[in-house]
């Protein structure tokens, strides 16, 4: 079968950050060797994204066609929709080629399944989660498929959607085949984020309040082989010259000793590469600090999210501002760089948590002085997802009703801390003029 896979528009126009597609790479790998014949779009790299959707569907002329929903919006406190361009895309489709059946996945399906199928009545199927499995066995028996793990599909006027599997053995995961879209498209376009993402593991052991990585890929991890991890990372960098990569993992380096056992393979094989992922502050030490910078960490990324020790309590996080403030001491004395990401009023927020959240900026601010290695420190709200416990708490609290339609951008951001951000940010921006002042 002629299978195309389209990553569909998942960033602002105005921005110059493209990610290299790693989940639809991934499954075009996996339906090439099940023989199927695949070809990728990505909708992000084109000036005219539709008139190269147009292109790519007369000339290839799939049967079926699997779309990308990544990003719902932007994040970022920002208000714009990818589900608009979305909405564009499917309509496109189905007046160019009709017959072609439409399967959509990616993490923005996964959160909003139902909603988007019964609301997008061309969209033939949708795979929440992982799709390494099910798409293939969907390709197999389109028109009545069994049940298969994250399938969602109509019947009658109704939604069926099954439950997703978290089980994919990563001992199993096959490197994608770079060859079906050449990463030569990406390179020297960002300016920021690496370009290529590498996945180390799938899952996440934490339980924090707002995010839906446990309920997206399960909270048993499942991790690669640190020699594999490795290959791909060597032959990325031997056959395409790309020596910076940004892991995708939720959470870099846990377990204990699985980043370890990468970095250590990185020098032992005497790669010269650059990389970066997001940490837990509690798992760093002296010793893994200097094995990580060693093996090229040019980034230390942190979401600590929580201001302040009542922030990290109500977000779930299993942290103490002690031991932020520890990694932020031990990252503070490496020549990398370091990024924090918070979220500013939270619930439960009081004059006297947004002046500690105030202190606690101050401090880290502090502790990078010396070496001018703070990054930058991102404030954002927190953007209420379904199914997490802050959507519980903001339907509670009257910040949404019960009819709120959290498809499109929604935050947690109730008065009177409504602009403690701007006041963060101001002094965030303050704090870098002064550090380039003494530069």
């Amino acid at each position: 079968m002629r299978v195309l896979m389209i990553q569909t528009p998942s960033v602002e126009g105005i921005s110059q950050e493209r990610v290299y597609p790693i989940g639809i790479v991934l499954l075009a790998s996996c339906l090439q060797g099940y023989g199927h014949a695949v070809s990728i779009l990505d909708m992000n790299l084109e000036l005219d994204p539709f008139g190269a959707l147009r292109e790519k569907l007369l000339a290839f002329q799939p049967a079926a066609i699997g779309l990308s929903l990544r990003n719902i919006d932007p994040l970022g406190n920002r208000s714009n929709s990818f589900i608009t361009p979305f909405l564009a895309t499917v309509h496109w489709i189905t007046t160019i080629l009709p017959k072609a059946w439409l399967i959509v996945g990616g993490t923005g399906f996964s959160l909003f399944p139902e909603r988007l199928m019964r609301g997008i009545p061309d969209l033939d199927y949708g795979i929440i989660g992982e799709a390494e499995v099910t798409f293939p066995a969907l390709l197999r028996s389109l028109d009545n498929p069994p049940h298969l793990p994250g399938l969602c599909w109509r019947k009658g006027t109704r939604i069926k959607v099954s439950p997703p599997t978290t089980e994919f053995d990563m001992a199993n995961y096959v490197a994608a085949n770079r060859r079906l879209l050449d990463p030569v498209f990406y390179k020297g376009i960002n300016n920021y984020v690496p370009m290529i993402g590498i996945e180390a593991k799938r899952g996440c052991e934490l339980c924090c309040a707002y995010c839906v990585y446990p309920q997206l890929q399960g909270k048993r991890l499942r991790c690669r082989p640190p020699a594999a991890v490795v290959d791909e990372i060597e032959s990325l960098q031997k056959d395409y010259g790309i020596e910076r990569f940004h892991f995708t993992d939720p959470v870099l380096n846990v377990p204990r000793g699985h980043l370890e056992g990468i970095c250590e393979e990185i020098l032992h094989r005497k790669l010269k590469v650059r990389w970066d992922g997001f940490m837990r502050e509690d798992h760093l030490n002296e010793k893994n600090v200097a094995l990580f910078e060693r093996a090229g960490c040019e980034c230390f990324s942190f979401s600590p999210d929580g201001l302040g020790q009542e922030a990290l309590d109500v977000l779930c996080k299993n942290l103490m501002e002690a031991e932020i403030l520890k990694a932020a001491g031990l990252v503070a004395q490496t020549d990398v760089k370091s990024v924090y990401h918070f979220m500013v009023n939270v619930p439960g927020e009081t004059k006297e948590t947004s002046e500690q959240g105030i202190r606690f900026v101050e401090q880290l601010y502090e502790l990078h002085s010396k070496k001018k290695n703070l990054g930058a420190i991102v404030l954002n709200n927190i953007r209420i997802l379904p199914g997490t416990r802050i959507e519980r708490m903001a339907r509670s609290q009257g910040i949404i009703r019960a009819d709120t339609d959290l498809l499109y951008p929604t935050y947690y951001n109730p008065s009177p801390f409504d602009t403690l951000r701007y006041q963060l940010e101001t002094l965030t921006a303050a704090q870098k003029c002064h550090d380039e002042a003494e530069s």
